[in-house]
């Protein structure tokens, strides 16, 4: 293992991330507050931080190997939602504690959404910009960004490209260089980016808020500038953009990339990972509409439909906007919708949850034992369309689901053991894990109110959800740091 050189890259990477805290220091200056300085006093402290890491290892020039590209995007992550709390723990509107700081910051950089503050429409802009910006750079992954701008990294970018893009199949890439497809990947995500904010701005948002929930919605992360999320604007025309563009993030980047590559929808139609995730989301909004409209809940066919279609694509997508608080809904709906986070978006997206992929293969690997017992002798192989999907990663996404599991059920007996009640707890760490951000009882509103040890669980769920476990978990692993 390389360590100057991880040490070298952990350095760039800090000072790539310490420009973050200067457009919120200008949105301060734009709108005459008195916020600009907890910024600029961040972007000091994390530059310096960053010096201090690359200047004794500036000429370590090791190649990357894949355990070192763990190690980095394990150790990055961990950092950032310390030094991403930085300007939060200056700034004196709000005033945060360093768990509360924390929590907000890798709240942002997971793109979960869960949040500790309220009275988000007095809180300075700066801080609010802050706060979706975080989303926005965490949501494709710095670790991708980086690999794109920073050509230094050589041919160590693909270990950090393979440990820290989500999904069971990671060696796919969309052009013949690493570079080449992460700057292909941003590039689509900054198209999306530009296009949902131009929309949100035509259909009737200020460019501010515009801007700021284009970061949120592509990014699937949930932030909003205001208490109420969408549900503030009561308008159709932004619902139906936050809907579509959050679809669009919840689909695996690379075939946006293939479509605009082949001017047509034919990779969209063809990918199995696709097909499912389109149907399991019209599914559920069949039976959530279904169900609403039987209770009653609300005066008219039309406003069922909206809300009912709206919340499933929000939580479906683990987005977590909101446009009316569905944990008030009647019987199994807030839990049925929380169970959909589970799956959450397809692979190579910015969606949390499992993934739709792994849910697929679990689902058919399902479907193939079944028929093994009625015909043992038989040779019956595993497909996502027309391709036989190795038994390795078959192997690997059992093995995912069952860590999954266990690591769900331990961090919510801890919740419990903190006295928070069975809901709170199950929800909480269930939009911690899936990277949801709202969840139910005391934490519907905010986790404001949950103990200090019970917020530093759901940071370390989140972190968790959003490295896909095994990136974090193989470094406690003795094998990982043999020779």
């Amino acid at each position: 293992m390389h360590l100057k050189v991880v040490q070298r890259i952990l350095g760039l990477l800090l000072m790539m991330f310490s420009i973050s805290m200067l457009p919120p220091a200008v949105v301060s200056l734009i709108y005459d507050e008195a916020s600009a300085r907890p910024f600029l006093y961040a972007f000091v402290i994390v530059l310096a931080t960053g010096i201090l890491l690359w200047l004794p290892v500036r000429n370590a020039r090791d190649e990357l190997r894949l355990r070192d590209g763990f190690l980095i995007v394990a150790a990055f992550w961990l950092g950032l939602g310390t030094v991403g709390a930085t300007p939060l723990l200056l700034s004196e509107v709000p005033m945060m504690s360093l768990t509360d700081a924390v929590f907000e910051s890798v709240s942002g950089l997971t793109t979960t959404g869960a949040t500790v503050l309220s009275g988000l429409d007095a809180l300075p802009r700066s801080l609010l910009f802050y706060r979706q910006q975080l989303q926005w750079l965490g949501g494709m992954g710095i670790i991708v960004l980086a690999v794109a701008i920073l050509p230094m990294l050589g041919m160590g970018g693909m270990q950090l490209y393979r440990a820290e893009t989500p999904g069971p199949v990671k060696d796919t890439k969309l052009t013949p260089r690493i570079t080449e497809t992460a700057k292909a990947l941003w590039y689509i995500y900054l198209s999306l980016t530009v296009a949902c904010g131009f929309t949100y701005w035509v259909a009737g948002m200020e460019v501010f808020d515009a801007i700021c929930h284009s970061f949120s919605t592509v990014a699937i992360g949930g932030f909003s500038t205001h208490d109420l999320s969408i549900g503030y604007y009561d308008s159709f025309l932004i619902d139906l953009t936050a809907m579509v563009f959050m679809v669009a993030a919840g689909v695996n980047f690379s075939l946006h990339f293939l479509a605009w590559r082949s001017r047509g929808l034919r990779n969209y139609i063809a990918d199995p990972e696709f097909r499912a995730y389109v149907n399991g989301l019209i599914a559920l909004a069949v039976v959530v509409i279904f169900y609403l409209y039987i209770a009653g809940v609300y005066g008219n066919v039309s406003d069922t439909v909206w809300n009912g279609l709206f919340q499933v694509i929000s939580i479906g997508t683990t987005t977590g906007y909101t446009t009316t608080p569905f944990a008030l809904w009647p019987g199994a709906l807030p839990v049925l919708l929380i169970f959909m986070s589970f799956v959450g978006g397809c692979a190579g997206s910015t969606g949390g949850g499992m993934k739709v992929i792994r849910v697929l293969l679990l689902y058919r690997q399902g479907v193939r034992e079944i028929k093994r017992l009625v015909h043992p002798n038989a040779e019956i192989p595993v497909k996502l369309g027309n391709m036989v999907v190795p038994s390795r990663v078959v192997e690997s996404v059992w093995g995912f689901f069952a860590v999954y599991v266990v690591l769900f059920v331990l961090m919510m007996l801890i919740l419990l053991a903190d006295g928070v009640d069975q809901v709170t707890a199950f929800s909480a760490i269930a939009a911690s894990l899936n990277n949801l951000g709202p969840g139910l009882g005391d934490v519907a509103d905010g986790y404001s109110s949950l103990s200090n040890l019970a917020k530093w669980v759901c940071v370390t769920a989140m972190v968790l959800g959003r490295l896909e476990i095994f990136t974090l978990l193989v470094l406690v692993s003795r094998s990982f740091w043999e020779r």
